[in-house]
């Protein structure tokens, strides 16, 4: 998404930009993404969630995401609800479908380049997850080249490069790209999570993403859990959906055939399986979008836009595709202005 907003903007500023497709569509890992879009309502609920955050992003994320979101529509991209439905956010919602149509202008499929301007490569869920035997949640493109050509460059990383944001996701199932946001098991909340061995393993509530839960999982044996679910966890609704038609989507396990003993008042398991849907440390930006080196210093002529960047939601999580949309306008027009 953040190539496509990027060069969109590059083109109302009277440059012909084109955009180095590595994969055989346009969109990345966004159109595979539910289309939720959003920023948090101040900056004391954006540092409070992303503790470990550069506060100079968190200000420029803020400052530019309304502006941005609107220009996203003069573009043509029908905002389907102004809704987030979580009273410590606003956004908004689009279809990925309709906005790839509306911004993929001068996509080369197939190809990529060894001379970028703006690095939108979607970070690298591909490589994390492969290193780390998780699932991947994601464009499988985004191995991390955006990442490497940088480094190559003298740039630096900022953040953790193994935290992530990601879902836990049915084990066992065979999952198509298409069904990644309706087969996401959210619901950790209601349930009791445990490790293979049956031993509860989270040190703290669960957080309103459930982003803390799949970081949990994925540092579990195998990458993976149990969620033990009550009858009244049945009936629950998170995001407009029962849990019991989440749990439809996975292999559910009756409880006197799990593998460990449980509580009586337990009827049903799922095993989940940690999955990276795109990675949270990544390359050190300033508030032009430039891409920085150890001393703090701009790398010439690199920008980067997206995920590719780093410093925004350490430790906690925020919305990626903000993150796309407002660097992809910033990124542009700090090439260009």
């Amino acid at each position: 998404m953040a190539g496509l907003v990027a060069a969109a903007r590059a083109r109302e500023l009277g440059v012909e930009a084109t955009v180095f497709e590595k994969g055989s569509r346009p969109g990345g890992s966004m159109l595979l993404s539910s289309g939720f879009v959003w920023r948090y309502r101040d900056l004391e609920t954006f540092a409070e969630q992303c503790p470990a955050g550069d506060p100079a992003l968190h200000r420029l994320l803020l400052a530019r995401f309304d502006d941005a979101l609107d220009w996203l529509e003069s573009k043509g991209v029908e905002l389907l609800t102004r809704e987030t439905g979580n009273p410590l956010t606003v956004g908004a919602r689009f279809a990925p479908p309709q906005l790839v149509k509306v911004l993929a202008r001068e996509v080369r499929l197939g190809q990529t380049t060894d001379d970028p301007t703006i690095l939108s490569t979607g970070g690298f869920p591909v490589r994390l997850a492969r290193a780390k035997g998780l699932m991947l949640r994601a464009s499988p493109w985004s191995e991390g080249d955006g990442l490497e050509l940088a480094r190559s460059r003298g740039a630096a990383t900022v953040g953790d490069l193994e935290e992530f944001y990601g879902r836990n996701m049915p084990d066992g199932v065979e999952i198509a790209e298409k069904d990644f946001v309706a087969a996401s098991q959210l619901y950790a909340k209601h349930v009791v999570v445990v490790n293979e061995r049956g031993e509860e393993f989270l040190e703290a509530p669960v957080s309103w993403s459930e982003n803390d839960v799949v970081q949990a999982t994925a540092r579990q044996p195998n990458g993976r859990a149990w969620y033990l679910l009550t009858g009244g966890a049945l009936e629950e609704t998170v995001r407009e959906r029962t849990v019991a038609e989440m749990v439809n989507t996975a292999a559910g396990v009756p409880a006197a055939e799990l593998p460990f003993l449980v509580g009586d008042d337990i009827v049903l398991g799922v095993r989940v399986r940690a999955a990276v849907t795109h990675t949270i440390g990544g390359l050190r930006i300033d508030e032009r979008a430039r891409v920085l080196d150890e001393e703090g210093r701009p790398v010439d002529g690199l920008f980067a836009a997206g995920v590719d960047a780093g410093g925004i939601s350490t430790g906690g999580y925020s919305s990626g595709l903000a993150t796309a949309l407002v660097l992809g306008v910033v990124a542009a027009e700090s090439a260009l202005l």
